[in-house]
């Protein structure tokens, strides 16, 4: 067992996550719940997740968690994590709730500490990957998660750091996911795949496969980012702060890649200009000649569809983003589905250019630096600029209540608030609930 391995396998079996950090993890169950259940009870229709449960009918742990990671990351409205890169909860806390049902686990507190220990994981992984591994083309949530929800899974069932270690070297042999699935099907079954992966590592090891654990954790970094790994950071300064902290969950507003948000936030401020000046929202197609974008060099590298067929892709276009945003005040769910684009937001849309700022620093050196100015031009040469930020927007944060009564609008008051206090597992009866709502 190489000593990369054993420590990391240490620091998941000793580590105590404290109060703060169970607290956090409360508000990101709440968040998956949110996301997850419009998909599972079948508010949203989703023919994809009716193909899995075809393909994978059982309700044995590991098809539970593959359906379920893929539910949770359909809408992409889930949450994002800054250091992993990548969305954690729809692989970490699908592969808990399966586990936990397959072995009879009650206990809320057992649970969220083991989800503050994957989040702990997939924040250590990409610092230790570094940048290199998602410029690459690699998918983070499909990659990292897999060794992520495989730490995870191994704190919920209490396994030794022997069985720890081997845990996270048969997920690592199982993690994939490329980028080039951005708004296709498969990128959500990214994460149901690794979701699965974690828990087929624990079964397999609480079957006596043995893997080999000598170099399991250096050679999936030397192979998956050979230009920009750091093996030390994947255990210098675990748990202080908690990656659930610092930086922490970040929490989506819109069901957009959280690569657009900026933009959005952007587009919005555009739009108040533009109806204060005295133009209405229809005018924006008679009067505006040209829209410009500005980013970071690489700073549209998961947002790249320009032109998208519908509205999945949509989710991962600048252009269609900010052009709904300027029509509609709002990216609702409804405009993110499989169906087709809007006409009108496709056609604003095709006048919005994106002209990467050269004077910047390159978006893959500090992400969290990420900025987008639009420039409108008018057919009259007149321009309305705005400028927002990725602090701007975290700054000002997310309601999860209101985001789980925007998920599911048609749920009376009683109905959402006995949810929101069985996200907070504070009793026994809390976690079979929620496995009885969301393992379907």
């Amino acid at each position: 067992m190489s000593e990369l391995t054993q420590a990391v396998a240490r620091l998941i079996v000793d580590a105590q996550p404290d109060d703060n950090a169970r607290e956090q993890a409360r508000r990101g169950v709440l968040d998956f719940f949110a996301v997850a259940l419009p998909l599972v009870n079948g508010t949203l229709p989703d023919t994809t997740l009716l193909a899995l449960r075809k393909i994978w009918p059982g309700q044995d742990a590991q098809s539970r968690a593959l359906r379920l990671g893929y539910s949770g990351h359909a809408l992409d409205f889930d949450d994002f994590h800054p250091d992993f890169r990548g969305h954690v909860g729809t692989v970490i806390l699908p592969a808990l709730l399966a586990l936990s049902a397959a072995d009879d686990i009650t206990e809320g507190s057992r649970f969220l500490d083991a989800f503050v220990l994957g989040v702990e994981m997939a924040g250590r992984l990409g610092l230790a990957v570094g940048n290199g591994h998602y410029v690459q083309g690699f998918h983070n949530t499909g990659t990292l998660g897999a060794l992520a929800a495989a730490a995870a899974c191994a704190r919920l069932i209490n396994a030794s750091a022997a069985q720890t270690a081997n845990i996270l070297a048969i997920a690592a042999s199982q993690a994939a996911g490329l980028r080039v699935q951005f708004g296709a099907d498969i990128k959500p079954l990214h994460a149901g795949l690794a979701a699965r992966a974690a828990v087929t590592a624990v079964q397999l090891t609480q079957h006596g496969v043995e893997a080999k654990t000598d170099g399991a954790l250096a050679g999936f970094l030397a192979a998956y980012s050979p230009a920009t790994a750091d093996p030390a950071k994947l255990t210098a300064g675990w748990g202080a702060p908690w990656r659930i902290i610092t930086p922490g969950l970040e929490f989506k507003p819109w069901p957009t890649c959280s690569g657009t948000h900026g933009a959005a936030l952007a587009a919005l401020d555009l739009r108040a200009q533009w109806l204060a000046a005295g133009f209405s929202v229809e005018q924006l197609f008679a009067e505006v000649e040209q829209i410009a974008v500005a980013f970071p060099p690489g700073g549209d590298v998961a947002a790249f569809i320009r032109a998208p067929a519908n509205g999945v892709e949509a989710r991962f276009s600048l252009e269609y983003v900010i052009a709904e945003c300027l029509l509609e005040k709002d990216l609702p769910l409804g405009s993110f589905g499989p169906g087709a684009v809007k006409t009108r937001t496709a056609g604003l849309a095709a006048r919005i250019i994106r002209i990467p700022d050269n004077s910047a620093p390159p978006d893959a050196l500090n992400p969290s630096a990420r900025f987008h100015r639009l420039t409108l031009t008018t057919r009259s040469g007149a321009q309305f600029t705005a400028h927002a930020t990725r602090q701007q927007l975290l700054a000002q944060g997310v309601d999860l209540t209101e985001k789980l009564r925007r998920c599911l609008p048609q749920v009376d008051d009683a109905t959402r608030e006995h949810w929101l206090a069985l996200t907070r597992l504070e009793n026994t009866q809390a976690l079979p609930a929620l496995q009885a709502l969301l393992l379907v």
